[in-house]
């Protein structure tokens, strides 16, 4: 019994003196000097690209990483960045942090990554690097047998079958401004007679039961691989570019400015169809994120 109270003493001790020390503990006040606190959402593909990020800190300087995940949402995340909890958030996109900095949406995925580096820098100094290579945009998606029966290669080839067909979305794209239901009914002149806005794993499962027909899915999510769905092309470019890099705090970079050549090595690195490959990883095959990230470095050699 002694040795018990023993124990707890010196750990209370241990506690009592790192807080009059004026340490934080990591992920949530922010990183000490020597360690990269790395910020995901709750996606596969947002804790892949975070471990991704990990492993290539460690792998090419003596820093340490801790990565803090599950950040709710793309404006939680930001706001990390932005009160220095975070120093490195490992998956921002182009379409939806153009609505972060108030801008209007950009069809041109070149011109939306300038202006979001521009406005980034300018705005809340932090370098959003060049893209991994992948977008994670809205698409429609059909069964391969769908596709093949009609002839279905695009988005405008869905208007002879609208009237007969079923559609499943995700809840929150109905009534999104700009590059919703609304604006995609302007934009390709037609609509669904049968639309069904559901969650958006419950999309899945319905197209995998035959009780829906069109899909609208996200371009890298790995259930587009395990349901044989083909995504259709966006032939008038009704969504906005959704471009992935990471952005980190200037703050970082000048501390540790070895840092910038590993960001700039995962540039163009990752196409969505692999990025797809590494969710299915993830989401169908239940492996874990961080085991996902390393097969993924060993087998580029890290880059090197």
């Amino acid at each position: 019994m002694m040795k018990f109270y023993s124990k707890r003493i010196l750990t209370i001790t241990a506690i009592l003196a790192l807080l009059l020390s004026g340490c934080s503990l990591p992920g949530l006040s922010g990183s000490s000097k020597q360690t990269v606190a790395i910020g995901t959402l709750g996606t596969a593909e947002s804790k892949t690209m975070g471990y991704i990020i990990s492993q290539m800190i460690k792998h090419y300087t003596d820093l340490d990483t801790t990565i803090v995940s599950n950040l709710g949402s793309s404006v939680v995340q930001h706001k990390a960045m932005t009160e220095g909890e975070v120093d490195v958030t490992s998956t921002r996109y182009t379409g939806t942090d153009l609505a972060i900095i108030g801008h209007d949406p950009v069809k041109d995925p070149d011109k939306a990554l300038e202006i979001v580096q521009e406005e980034f820098e300018k705005q809340f100094d932090q370098t959003w690097f060049g893209s991994y290579g992948f977008a994670n945009s809205y698409a429609f998606t059909v069964t391969s047998e769908l596709a093949e029966k009609e002839n279905i290669t695009k988005v405008s080839d869905l208007e002879k079958l609208s009237s007969e067909i079923s559609l499943g979305v995700d809840n929150g794209w109905i009534k999104r401004k700009g590059d919703g239901y609304e604006g995609f009914t302007e934009e390709y002149g037609f609509e669904f007679n049968r639309l069904y806005p559901m969650a958006i794993g419950l999309v899945y499962k319905a197209v995998a039961s035959e009780k829906m027909d069109v899909v609208l899915a996200y371009t890298t999510d790995g259930r587009i691989k395990a349901y044989d769905l083909k995504v259709l092309e966006d032939d008038k470019q009704f969504f906005p570019p959704y471009d992935a890099s990471p952005v980190v705090r200037n703050d970082l970079l000048k501390r540790h400015p070895e840092l910038s050549s590993i960001f700039k090595k995962l540039e163009k690195t990752i196409t969505t169809e692999k990025m797809q490959e590494l969710n299915y990883e993830v989401d169908v095959k239940m492996k874990e994120p961080a085991t996902v990230a390393r097969e993924f470095l060993k087998e580029h050699n890290y880059f090197e």
